[in-house]
C-alpha cells in the first residue's frame, strides 16, 4: 500500500485523502492560486501555496 496523504484541517486534525488524484484534480481546478476554503467530508481546509506544494511533492513521488 503506498503511504497516505495526510493532511491537517483548519482545526489541526488529521485527515487521510482517501482519492488523491480527485481530491488533487478538485484543487487545482478550483483552488488553483491565492488563498481560499474547501470543504470535505465535514473537515474544512485553508487551501495555500504550502499545501497545494504538499500535494505536488505527494502526486510526484507517486508519479501521478
Amino acid at each position: 500500500m503506498d503511504k497516505q496523504l495526510v493532511i491537517l484541517d483548519i482545526n489541526n486534525n488529521k485527515y487521510t485523502v482517501k482519492d488523491v488524484k480527485r481530491f488533487s484534480d478538485h484543487i487545482f481546478k478550483f483552488h488553483a492560486t491565492g488563498v481560499s476554503i474547501h470543504e470535505e467530508n465535514g473537515y474544512i481546509f485553508k487551501i495555500n501555496d504550502d499545501l497545494r506544494y504538499q500535494i505536488l511533492l505527494y502526486m510526484k513521488n507517486l508519479n501521478l
